[in-house]
């Protein structure tokens, strides 16, 4: 009886002896180095942002920016004009102040529109929201900042060419800094809640069973 008992398996150590082999061989578990593994922490794919969103915001820009030019234009001329030993009549002023203002349709169009495509190429400070696009403060801040050292450059430029004054240049160019930050910044922040000319990158719907 005794031999019977010691030569009959004992299966609740056996299975035991089995649990502490296979979770010996486990090896433990490592983060990933490259970002989550689950799907659902992964960030949202950067949505494409189309060339004529850049168009659009390049217009109604060019809108805001031209009449804020000619106004600051026409004011400085005519009453900086004499200050400087310039003299210029109300009308030759609004003629000079306009040739700046259209001129710079053309320049500043083209220096915007190549702004635009060159910030639509990094996805840095875009944050997504409720699984939208949306641009935070800080990318709003240095792309306001960059374009008013670019565009002021071509006003000055601009406005030194027609009125052949560089401290009435540097005046309508340095004055034109304040204005069009406030107003570039919330031309910004309105187009940052358009979803116009931004294509997300949708899921493919997954096949049932």
């Amino acid at each position: 009886m005794t031999a019977n008992r010691k030569s009959e398996p004992d299966f609740p150590k056996a299975r035991d002896r089995s649990r502490t082999t296979s979770s010996a061989m486990r090896e433990p578990p490592q983060k990933p180095f490259f970002g989550p593994e689950t799907p659902k922490l992964d960030p949202p794919e950067r949505p494409n942002i189309k060339p004529w969103r850049s168009v659009a915001k390049a217009v109604s820009w060019r809108v805001v920016g031209t009449i804020d030019t000619l106004i600051l234009s026409y004011l400085l001329i005519t009453y900086l004009g004499p200050m400087f030993g310039a003299p210029v009549a109300q009308a030759d002023a609004l003629e000079t102040a306009s040739y700046i203002a259209i001129t710079e349709v053309v320049t500043k169009f083209i220096l915007y529109f190549l702004h635009e495509r060159a910030w639509s190429l990094t996805g840095w400070g875009i944050a997504f929201r409720n699984a939208s696009h949306r641009e935070t403060m800080r990318r709003t801040t240095i792309k306001t900042g960059l374009w008013r050292l670019i565009a002021s450059l071509d006003t000055f430029a601009l406005a030194w060419f027609f009125t052949g004054s560089v401290a009435t240049a540097a005046s309508i160019g340095g004055l034109e800094v304040f204005t069009k930050l406030v107003l570039y910044f919330f031309h910004e922040r309105i187009w940052a809640r358009l979803p116009f000319g931004l294509e997300n990158h949708r899921q493919k719907p997954q096949a049932n069973a």
